[in-house]
């Protein structure tokens, strides 16, 4: 599998006329490699492929890294990755500093031309391959259950950090890795925070209450959000609560390849923009997940590019209420040539929980 992440890199590269690429950042790394330790790199070319790493984890690297070559480094490995270095060399714009760049290019034989090369390995694990997926599938069953035993406690008198540590024991109790993000619980005139932190404060009755989680599995995510009711609400709610669940079904039914990522959003934007709630959507639609719970492609306003088969995004729109309640409900889902593959599972019409 990395391996073949790997040639379809330098397929890349040799695209944008690049002998290798170094990849430093450690997400991007362990998707090319495997690694998952804390200090690892690796060069990716058309003539080799290196990985560094410092005498810490050279026994993980060895069962872990299995197609590329090893490299002994120390644990400042620039040294190291600037000695091999050969040709015209890419380098992650976005994730090496001025600093580390400086030092690359002073330490690189002569003759080495280091070029910006930004989201190379980004592009490539925007889709998902049938590995990725089936570990997102399953940490989205987990985070499914989750919701479902929410009905053993209820939510009313319960406290939203209480409910938000809950949630994450009984997630890891399932076999999730620690999650990608804290879990949002946020009650009443709070939920109209889009990412509200939970508080020592005790969740009323007869209120609207927004839960956002996700589990991970082999360091893939999932992210869910649902907004659950305590007891009885006001027509407002409902309304407002229903406004959101059809601009969330509209929006998932055009998240389709080829679509255009701002368009998606469009599809749900409009909707809440039509009843009157244009400046109470401040957010993007959607987002990509995966190794990271934010990654590409991004639906929003201002976003670029079309959705592809094997991407794997949420959408999520939501209306938020000043000092009133919010309202977001949220799916991950795949991409594909027809209707998306919706992995979170939990029910969308309104749930009641007392």
């Amino acid at each position: 599998m990395t391996a073949a992440r790997a040639d379809r890199l330098v397929e890349l590269l040799a695209e944008r006329e690049l002998d290798a690429l170094v990849v430093t950042n450690l997400t991007n790394v362990r998707y090319l490699t495997g690694y998952t330790g804390t200090n690892g790199a690796c060069i990716v070319g058309r003539e080799e492929r290196v990985f560094f790493t410092d005498f810490r984890y050279v026994e993980q690297a060895r069962e872990q890294v299995r197609d590329f070559d090893r490299a002994d480094a120390s644990r400042d490995l620039l040294n190291d990755i600037a000695e091999r270095l050969n040709g015209t060399v890419g380098f992650e714009e976005d994730h090496v500093t001025v600093a580390a760049y400086r030092r690359l290019a002073e330490k690189a034989p002569d003759g080495v031309e280091l070029v910006p090369a930004p989201g190379l390995v980004e592009r490539l694990r925007s889709v998902k391959d049938e590995a990725e997926i089936a570990a997102m599938a399953t940490a989205a069953d987990i985070a499914t259950a989750a919701y479902e035993s929410l009905a053993e406690r209820g939510l009313a008198g319960r406290t939203e950090r209480d409910v938000a540590v809950g949630l994450v024991r009984f997630m890891e109790d399932q076999g999730s890795e620690p999650p990608g993000f804290p879990p949002i619980v946020a009650s009443g005139a709070h939920g109209a925070l889009p990412h509200a932190v939970p508080r020592d404060v005790e969740i009323p009755s007869d209120t609207l209450v927004v839960i956002d989680m996700g589990a991970r599995v082999d360091g893939y995510c999932s992210d869910c959000t649902r907004t659950l009711a305590t007891g009885s609400l006001t027509g407002q709610m409902r309304e407002v609560y229903e406004l959101v669940q059809r601009a969330q079904r509209d929006a998932l039914a055009a998240t389709t390849a080829g679509a255009e990522c701002r368009a998606v959003d469009a599809v749900g934007r409009e909707i809440i923009d039509a009843a009157g709630h244009a400046d109470r959507f401040g957010h993007g639609l959607g987002h990509g997940v995966g190794l990271q719970i934010h990654e590409d492609p991004r639906l929003g306003k201002t976003a670029e590019g079309a959705l592809a088969a094997g991407n794997a995004v949420t959408v999520e729109p939501g209306v938020y209420l000043p000092g009133e309640f919010g309202v977001r409900i949220e799916d991950l889902a795949i991409v594909t040539d027809g209707e998306p593959r919706v992995l979170t599972a939990f029910p969308k019409d309104l749930v009641t929980l007392a």
